[in-house]
């Protein structure tokens, strides 16, 4: 242990056993680990061998302290998804922007308190495509173990995952390679398991066990690289209570919408007949003509009969899924989560922002073969900017130290050219972007609304855009191209949503807004992961404020070299 280590370590303890909060110490060793899966063996990277990794419990202002050893052979950082990171931008973790990768052999102690955040979070790989199996829950129990609804009688955390047959690395270099689409997933996944309607799946099925009467709260989490998903449970409705960590207006559903990233807290009351129910998920589609995984993942909720005897085992019942492409069913969902309470929303607007999501087409270099439609390589970007990752500094060194060249901060507020963003018929002219590092520098407290606008450029489709270091209201979303003259009016300014990760609904908008208050750099993107490989990023760099606790904290010791 370094020298420097011990002292920190043991005045951290101090400090937190007197405030009543809790130091929380992990070690996460990345791994190659065999798996099986749909018939075939092969190895996949792992956090300490598990697939899902590791759960992680905490109390709302606890402090974690988690030694990353990466002992695979690729690249690697961990981001805590939702973690609002106050003033510890250097923990965040996307590659290239908050830190450099730890190297293979390397390691990097991730340091952070969890502040005002409760129910569920999750933590992922964010370096290529390693989140493809290196993701596990976050999960933040209230400092007095009290919450807004009924306790349950257990806490199910179920993560839904996507799973290639191969290995995703070399699924994301063929495609960066040729600049065509990847290969879709082969199959999704529940807990790890793909479940019995896919070959050599049965026996490994994910079961989870429930007793008649009780009320269960299921933890939800879109772990998929590449796909938002339906949800149902056979027979069982579901009643909504949190989403993002934030607590929301109870409602009642039978399908659920999660895109990457986001997640969901349902209440289930164990009142149907004592017998087995499939929980399942598949693909919300919303790009019309493009191609995606149409398979379905289950899971077994098995009731518990308290018999002395052997139960017959008997075919589960099957619940209802909305269609592939019912975004009507997508947006109902979405409609219906609130916040908890009545919220103050910051006011007024210092930033008025538009930016512009959605896909496009580079031209294939001379002399070339691409493999993108019609000889293209296929792009995106926000406001016809493209994001390119440096590789020699993260954004955030580079501003920390003053570095010139990594980046620039002309990123811009509006589109550069205005045009019907949805239409159908987009003039070619419109449809390639500029590559580029660019930021979008705010001031401390500056209070920041977005409208994310969709875009028609080759394929429209929902986008879940998130944003690093904020939780954000959701005041409004709608389709076609967004129109302050009548949108505004449309503004939910009593008790908005407070999320981490938006639905861009497809050939739509949503508007949010938030205070600027964490100083650093901060990614926004999609959260389909091919959308961001191709560029659909970009980053918000926040000043410091005025005094110590209005600035970025100094860059830990250890943090990975460039």
């Amino acid at each position: 242990m370094e020298s420097w280590l011990l002292p920190f370590l043991l005045a951290l303890s101090l400090l937190f056993r007197y405030s009543g909060a809790e130091v929380h110490y992990h070690e996460f060793v990345v791994q190659a680990t065999p798996v099986k899966r749909l018939c075939k063996a092969h190895n996949i990277i792992t956090v300490n061998g598990q697939f899902p990794g590791p759960t992680i419990e905490v109390k709302n202002g606890d402090t974690l302290v988690i030694n990353v050893v990466n002992r695979a052979r690729y690249n690697v950082t961990l981001h805590w998804h939702g973690v609002r990171q106050m003033r510890t931008a250097w923990a965040d973790g996307p590659e290239f922007v908050t830190q450099c990768p730890i190297r293979p052999s390397g390691s990097y102690r991730y340091r952070f308190t969890i502040e005002g955040q409760e129910g569920t979070l999750w933590w992922h790989a964010h370096s290529s495509w390693l989140r493809a199996t290196i993701y596990g829950a976050l999960i933040i129990h209230p400092k007095d173990n009290s919450c807004p609804f009924t306790k349950p009688k257990r806490e199910i955390p179920v993560l839904l995952g996507e799973w290639w047959n191969r290995n995703p690395i070399d699924v994301v270099r063929r495609a960066k390679r040729t600049g065509a689409a990847p290969n879709n997933s082969d199959a999704f996944t529940i807990n790890g398991e793909p479940g019995d309607l896919y070959k050599c799946s049965r026996k490994d099925t994910t079961v989870i066990p429930a007793m008649a009467g009780e009320t269960n709260l299921f933890r939800f989490i879109n772990a998929a690289l590449n796909t938002e998903l339906f949800v149902a449970i056979a027979g069982h409705k579901m009643t909504v209570v949190g989403a993002d960590a934030s607590y929301t207006k109870p409602f009642t559903t039978s399908v659920l919408m999660l895109g990457p990233g986001q997640t969901t807290d349902v209440l289930v009351t164990m009142d149907q007949p004592v017998s087995r129910y499939y929980i399942a998920a598949r693909a919300y589609a919303s790009a019309q003509g493009v191609p995606f995984d149409n398979t379905t993942t289950t899971a077994i909720l098995e009731y518990d009969c308290g018999c002395s005897e052997p139960v017959r085992v008997v075919q589960p019942a099957f619940p209802a899924l909305p269609a592939y492409n019912d975004t009507r069913a997508a947006s109902a969902f979405s409609a219906g989560i609130k916040s908890l309470s009545r919220v103050r929303v910051p006011g007024p607007v210092d930033e008025n922002l538009f930016f512009t999501v959605g896909l496009g087409l580079f031209g294939c270099p001379a002399g070339k073969t691409c493999g993108g439609p019609n000889n293209t390589r296929f792009g995106a970007s926000m406001n016809n900017v493209s994001f390119v990752l440096p590789d020699s500094y993260s954004i955030l060194q580079a501003h920390y130290q003053g570095v010139p060249g990594v980046f620039t901060t002309d990123f811009p507020a509006v589109p550069p050219v205005q045009f019907d963003y949805t239409s159908q018929n987009i003039s070619r002219s419109l449809w390639q972007p500029i590559a580029g590092t660019k930021v979008y520098k705010l001031k401390y407290g500056s209070v920041v609304q977005l409208v994310l606008q969709g875009t028609n450029i080759f394929a429209a489709e929902n986008h879940p855009i998130h944003i690093h270091g904020y939780d954000f209201y959701i005041l409004a979303e709608g389709f076609g191209n967004f129109n302050p003259a009548k949108d505004n009016a449309k503004f939910n300014l009593v008790d908005p949503p407070m999320r981490n990760t938006v639905g861009v609904p497809v050939n739509g908008w949503a508007v949010i807004r938030f205070v600027a208050d964490n100083p650093g750099v901060w990614l926004m993107h999609c959260h389909l992961d091919v959308h961001i490989t191709w560029g659909l990023a970009m980053a918000f760099l926040v000043e410091d404020g005025v005094g110590e606790l209005q600035s970025l904290e100094a860059p830990p010791v250890d943090l990975p070299p460039c």
